[in-house]
């Protein structure tokens, strides 16, 4: 499968969108860990950015990012949203309120703790009535919302766009399911090379998932299953053809190859 990437998104421990990130995803910068900064999304009412965890507006600033640089316009766009654990926060508090007396659940809580809420989110702040796919593939989500979204880019013809997510879960939870930080990115998908940054092709194989040269980077991809994305992103930002490969299932890995248009 080839399609092309037309905009990219991206906020996560150290790396604050996808044009600061590049120098430090192509090795010309050393990685710094720190906290993710989400910027503000402009989507949302002060009210509604009030309400929204930590996932949704995650997932809202790496897709706002992405359909600024390729140019697109939300309300055209069918969108791939890939989670392995949606908001872990809101969570730990519907099962923390489910052990008191009462137990009265918010309707808020409740409607940001399904698994499609930032897809949700994203519908109602853009006004797109354009279909809308939710995913979960425990550490391999990245590789599964790609290999969805590039499907149906050629099945339909017309561009769509991914975004992953992922963040910690409070404790007890996270004792069973560590997860490190907060990482989100998005990617615009075409078929169509004429406003492309990159081209991208895909096949399933059997090669080893590629691993980061740098510690810390290899450290955050580990920790966080969006973050499995790095070596991809870290391909394209060497601006070179690079063939990383991302762990998909058990018998297949996700085979990209990548090159600058």
């Amino acid at each position: 499968m080839r399609v092309y990437v037309e905009g990219i998104g991206l906020h996560g421990p150290g790396l604050r969108g996808w044009r600061d990130s590049v120098p430090v995803l192509a090795g010309v910068q050393p990685y710094q860990p720190a906290r993710t900064v989400i910027p503000p999304s402009e989507l949302l009412p002060p009210a509604e950015r009030r309400r929204a965890g930590i996932p949704i507006r995650l997932a809202l600033a790496a897709g706002a990012e992405a359909l600024a640089a390729a140019g697109r316009d939300a309300t055209t766009l069918p969108t791939v949203f890939t989670s392995s654990e949606s908001d872990g926060q809101i969570l730990h508090e519907i099962c923390d309120t489910l052990t008191k007396p009462g137990r009265e659940v918010s309707p808020t809580r409740f409607m940001n703790s399904v698994h499609n809420a930032a897809s949700g989110y994203w519908s109602i702040a853009t006004r797109s009535r354009e279909a809308s796919t939710s995913l979960c593939c425990y550490d391999a989500g990245f590789a599964a919302g790609l290999l969805e979204c590039a499907v149906q880019v050629l099945a339909e013809g017309r561009p769509a766009a991914l975004v992953a997510y992922d963040a910690p879960y409070p404790e007890p939870l996270h004792a069973a399911r560590p997860i490190e930080g907060e990482f989100g990115l998005a990617l615009v998908l075409s078929a169509d090379a004429a406003r492309a940054m990159f081209a991208l092709e895909l096949e399933l194989g059997g090669a080893a998932e590629t691993r980061l040269p740098d510690a810390g980077l290899e450290k955050l991809r580990l920790n966080n299953p969006a973050a499995r994305s790095l070596p991809l992103l870290a391909a394209m930002a060497r601006g070179s053809a690079n063939e990383p490969v991302l762990a998909y299932t058990p018998a297949a890995s996700l085979m990209a190859k990548v090159s600058p248009c």
